[in-house]
């Protein structure tokens, strides 16, 4: 018996998704009054392959404090924890496929190989028709460290611009990343 199947909603991603995790979940602000570490506004904005906004993904973040330490149980490193600082953010796109996160440049964290990795931000997209999230980096364009980060050194030369945060001219604590979920200017995306 041929039957043709129809994806239903169990089976995919649809617009609907981010509603459920951002209505009462959202978390846009990752700092208080006293967070220690020099605050910035980090404006996501996700694309299709298109370039047209996506305007119902859902970006979730997660950061080490500016000390370079996870709020984990796994991260035991002696550096001191910001019971301030959680380091988890999740909010939805709005019509023009943005978000804005206010938070910290993070500390350097420890590699594999015990070289220092640069500032990132750890980052998953879940979009429409995405079925598994998208996993990601934001680096800080200029920053010198970089140069020597081992995870970056692994992304080929011509796309490591696609990991890269733009500070705004104008506002210096701005920054701007741009998520492109396919396409010509597609983001480099990790498998993890």
């Amino acid at each position: 018996m041929d039957r043709e199947l129809t994806p239903t909603s169990s089976q995919t991603v649809g617009p609907f998704f981010h509603l459920g995790c951002t209505e009462q979940a959202s978390v846009g602000s990752l700092v208080t009054a006293v967070t220690k570490g020099e605050r910035i506004r980090l404006v996501c904005r996700v694309f299709d392959g298109e370039g047209q906004p996506v305007p119902d993904a859902m970006v979730e973040i997660w950061q080490a404090n500016a000390e370079g330490r996870y709020a984990h149980p796994e991260d035991t490193q002696q550096k001191p924890l910001d019971s301030n600082f959680n380091g988890f953010g999740r909010l939805a796109t709005d019509e023009l496929g943005s978000c804005v996160f206010e938070t910290i440049i993070p500390g350097r964290v420890p590699g594999n190989d015990g070289t220092l990795q640069a500032p990132h931000i750890n980052v998953s997209v879940f979009a429409r028709g995405v079925l598994k999230r998208l996993a990601t980096r934001i680096y800080f364009a200029d920053d010198p460290a970089n140069a020597g980060d081992p995870i970056l050194a692994l992304v080929p030369a011509e796309r490591r611009s696609t990991l890269l945060a733009q500070r705004d001219a104008a506002e210096k604590s701005h920054w701007l990343f741009n998520i492109h979920l396919c396409g010509e200017n597609e983001t480099v995306f990790f498998d993890v």
